[in-house]
This record gives C-alpha cells, sequence and structure tokens, in this order.
C-alpha cells in the first residue's frame, strides 16, 4: 500500500471518515458491505495486476493464465473486474451494475469464492454518484502494491473498518465483532500453535485471524492450523470468508449460514483449541426442541438463557486434550437458578474450568457490562484446582467510551496463567489471581466469580522513614490550624460588620 507509514492506520481514517460522509442513505450495518467489499476487490486487483505485469515482462504470454495465478496464491482477475475498468467508469450512471458485473467474473473465475462476494452495488438505495466517489477515493489513496506487506496491510484495514463499525453500530456491531485485545488475551492463552481451531459463532473471523498471527509469530506456519466455523448471519458470514480469502486461510464454516444450537454443522468434529463469544444471555434458544441433545452431559440448559447451552457446546466439540476460551456474560459466573447452578457445579467436580478471568466494563462496543472469559479444558491434571484472575482493574480508556488491554497488560496475565500450570514460579497476588481448590470453590457456593477469591489488593507499604514523617505531618497540622484560625477571625469581622 502506498502510504505514508508515519502514522499508523492513517489511510484507513481517512477512508474511514470519507466513508461515513458518503453514507447517504445507507445505514452502517449495510455500509459496511460496500465498503469491504470494494476494499476486497481492489486487494485482489492489485495483487493480480502485479503478478500480470512480470508474467508480461517475461514475454512467455502467460499473464492470463489461471494457473499461473493461483500457483501464488493470486486470484485470477478478468479484464472487466480489474480496477482499471471500474476506476474508468466510476463517474458513469452504470457504474453499479459494472461492480456486480465485476464481482459476478470474480467468483466465477475462482470458485471458492462462489457466493462470498456483495453483489448488490446497483440497487436504487445505494447513490450512485456517492458510489463513484468512494471509487475514486480508493484509486488515489489504496495501492496493493507490496507484496512482503499486502496481506498484512489489507488486514489492518478490515480490522480498523470492521472495528469502526462496530463502534457506529453500537449492539449490532457487536453482533460480529470482539474487541481484538479480547480476543489476544484468549489466544495469548490458549495458544493455538497447531491442530483444529473451532469458532461455532466466527462472526467476521477476528478470532482466527488472531490464531493466524499468534501461529506465525511463533515459528510456524498457517498450514499448522485448520479452521472450522458457523455463523448465522449471512452477511457477517461472507464477511467472514473475505477475511480468510485474504490471508490464504482455508477455512471451513459450513455450506450455509445456520444456527448453531440448532443446526451444528460439525457434529463430529472434536477440537484442539475453540474460541468463541457467543451471544450473551441468549433467550429463546429452542431448548423446547433440544431438551434431549447430546450436548447437555451436565444438565439441560434453561430455556431463558443460552450461556451454559453454548458452555456445553463448547465442551461437546473439544478432544480429549481440548481447550476453549469463551466470552461471556459476568451473571455467567455466579448465576443461582437452579439448572444453571447444577451445570456449573457439574461442570467443576469434573474438572473442566481451569480459570476463570474478570474483565473490567467498556472492552466491548456493544454493550458497556464487564465480561469474564472461561477457559475449559479436557485432560487436564490439575482438576482439583482453578486459577483465578481479577483482571477489572486492568487495562487503559482507549477513547471515551471504549477500554482496552496493552500488550504488557494481557502479557501479566499470561505470564500467571503459565507459572501455574507448567508448576513454575507462581504466587498468588492479593486483588488479582489466586488458585483455589474445588473444595473452596464448593464453600463459596460453586460460584466463579474470581472476586470471591483473589482478595483485596494489598496496601503500598510507607517507604517514608516514622522520623521524618511525624515531624512532616505535625508541621502540616500546625499550618493548617493556622488557616484555620485566620478564616474563624475573618467570619468574625464579617459577622460584625453586618450585625453592625
Amino acid at each position: 500500500m502506498a502510504t505514508n507509514n508515519s502514522s499508523e492506520l492513517s489511510i484507513e481514517k481517512v477512508l474511514f471518515t470519507a466513508a461515513n460522509k458518503l453514507r447517504g442513505t445507507l445505514s452502517p450495518s449495510e455500509y459496511k458491505y460496500v465498503v469491504l467489499g470494494l476494499v476486497f476487490l481492489k486487494y485482489i486487483s492489485d495483487s493480480f495486476e502485479l503478478k500480470y505485469n512480470a508474467l508480461k515482462a517475461e514475454g512467455l504470454g502467460l499473464e492470463e493464465e489461471k494457473d499461473e495465478y493461483m500457483a501464488d496464491g493470486i486470484f485470477y482477475t478478468p479484464i472487466e473486474a480489474r480496477w482499471n475498468t471500474l476506476a474508468n467508469h466510476a463517474k458513469s450512471d452504470e457504474i453499479g451494475l459494472i461492480i456486480d458485473n465485476a464481482m459476478i467474473a470474480i467468483e466465477k473465475h475462482n470458485p471458492n469464492l462462489k457466493g462470498v462476494l456483495t453483489k448488490n452495488y446497483n440497487r436504487p438505495t445505494l447513490n450512485k454518484h456517492n458510489l463513484g466517489e468512494l471509487i475514486d477515493l480508493f484509486t488515489n489513496n489504496i495501492h496493493f502494491s507490496d507484496l512482503k506487506e499486502e496481506k498484512d496491510v489489507l488486514g489492518r484495514v478490515y480490522e480498523y473498518f470492521i472495528s469502526n463499525f462496530a463502534s457506529t453500530e453500537g449492539k449490532r456491531g457487536g453482533e460480529f465483532y470482539t474487541a481484538k485485545s479480547v480476543v489476544k488475551t484468549l489466544v495469548e492463552i490458549i495458544k493455538p500453535y497447531k491442530g483444529r481451531i473451532y469458532d461455532p459463532c466466527c462472526g467476521s473471523g477476528g478470532m482466527f485471524i488472531q490464531s493466524e498471527k499468534f501461529t506465525l509469530a511463533h515459528g510456524h506456519n498457517r498450514q499448522d492450523i485448520a479452521v472450522y466455523g458457523q455463523e448465522y448471519n449471512e452477511s457477517t458470514r461472507r464477511l467472514c470468508l473475505m477475511n480468510l480469502a485474504i490471508r490464504s486461510i482455508n477455512g471451513n464454516i459450513g455450506d450455509m449460514p445456520e444456527d448453531t444450537l440448532r443446526n451444528d454443522l460439525h457434529k463430529e468434529l472434536k477440537a484442539d483449541f475453540i474460541l468463541a463469544n457467543p451471544p450473551f444471555n441468549q433467550s429463546e434458544w429452542g431448548q423446547e426442541i433440544l431438551s434431549k441433545d447430546v450436548r447437555w452431559k451436565y444438565g439441560i440448559p434453561p430455556k431463558n438463557n443460552a450461556n451454559y447451552a453454548w458452555l456445553q457446546h463448547m465442551i461437546h466439540h473439544l478432544g480429549p486434550k481440548g481447550v476453549a476460551g469463551v466470552v461471556l456474560a459476568n451473571g455467567s459466573m455466579s448465576t443461582a437458578t437452579k439448572e444453571e447452578f447444577e451445570i456449573r457445579k457439574n461442570m467443576i467436580k469434573d474438572g473442566l474450568v481451569e480459570a476463570m478471568i474478570a474483565l473490567p466494563g467498556q472492552m466491548f462496543y456493544s454493550v458497556q457490562i464487564p465480561v469474564c472469559l472461561w477457559i475449559m479444558r479436557k485432560g487436564r491434571d490439575k482438576t482439583n484446582e482453578t486459577l483465578f484472575i481479577d483482571a477489572r482493574e486492568v487495562g487503559f480508556m482507549a477513547d471515551r467510551t471504549h477500554k482496552e488491554f496493552t500488550d504488557a497488560d494481557i502479557q501479566t496475565m499470561v505470564e500467571k496463567y503459565d507459572a501455574w500450570r507448567e508448576n513454575k514460579d507462581y504466587a498468588d497476588v492479593a486483588g488479582f489471581c489466586k488458585v483455589a481448590t474445588v473444595v473452596e470453590i464448593e464453600k463459596n457456593d460453586w460460584v466463579l466469580t474470581p472476586g470471591r477469591y483473589v482478595g483485596i489488593k494489598d496496601a503500598e507499604e510507607d517507604s517514608e522513614p516514622f522520623e521524618k514523617k511525624f515531624p512532616r505531618l505535625m508541621a502540616e497540622l500546625a499550618e493548617q490550624m493556622k488557616k484555620e484560625a485566620e478564616l474563624n477571625a475573618e467570619i468574625e469581622k464579617q459577622l460584625q460588620k453586618v450585625e453592625g
């Protein structure tokens, strides 16, 4: 991307601001697909053009051979879908139809993208003048030309647009976007180096993307992981498929958008890693037709809340040594309804709950309530213990309404988790982390709220010697008493004037 790198995401910010101005009659929930679809089209066209020019320079006449592009993981882009074609017609009243035809042509020549791309740019509600301006904006500001960085830069564009649309959409945005620092915390804890990764409510694919980044950062490659997922919302599912495609991640997220609890598309899957942010406190999730489902090993979840349906769904899909990291509302840790109490107790007694982490409020764009992380593992050694981390006071305000973790914050939690799990130099920290036994948890009525266990943070030790502190405090007291006497005298003086 030909940009000024002195300010990270500067171009993304410009594009998002412009996109907001061009939104016209469309809501953000519709417009994000317009913008991200064009970002995707620009990426594959620029990547194709770079390879095309290299082949043409060789003079062998191979520049239109599909296999030459497939060998390098590049999508073949027919002439009607190349960005120059769109740019040359940006001012045309037919630009919407031209873009739709471009998307159709790309899917025709790249079967793995069939049904993925947005193809409704010609709809009457999308202002064609605004659409043409958006094409011009992309033409002048986005150039995916550096093969060494293109996927990472495009990923940054995607992440920035998705997160900002989530911010402006509120609750609707939260349906498909999980804050990056939350995802990164989960990924750093469960360490999906190699194996099958599953997200049963995968949204735009954020869990998969962070898993891939972690895998690459630790010397592995993307072929070491296999991605499985499922998404109910059709448009969000397409977004996930595009997000995976730009990073050359082969993911199986089912053949259709589908409700995971009602119709599990991966019934036989046993995953090594599960990362998920299911809908919080979901009601009417289908309990009446799923009451005898094989997934409810620890009890039938209540009809009006699916939290424990999701937890048991994850457990059901874990392999013999599998680990799951799940984001849920804080209420899941302590609810006293009969069904949830029994399920939670049975899960703890079976040794599945490895760690519980309480997060601060304002970590999500969609909800201001605090949430927690459930870490569940099968086949673990310390089945009699659970690590509790209270991170409610950790993090910083990234903006007026949104809180994030720093890398150091995440590392502090990960180091405590690793030290305990690997029998290294672990020690409880009052007010932050504590290892509790099943007996202790039972004494707390099977409640998993970290605050019940970690206690109160130790007061900081006063480093000032007494022989210096005492005279200083006495001097401060004398000064305050002198000022008080002067103030009282002034008040008395003014009162006498009033009475006189």
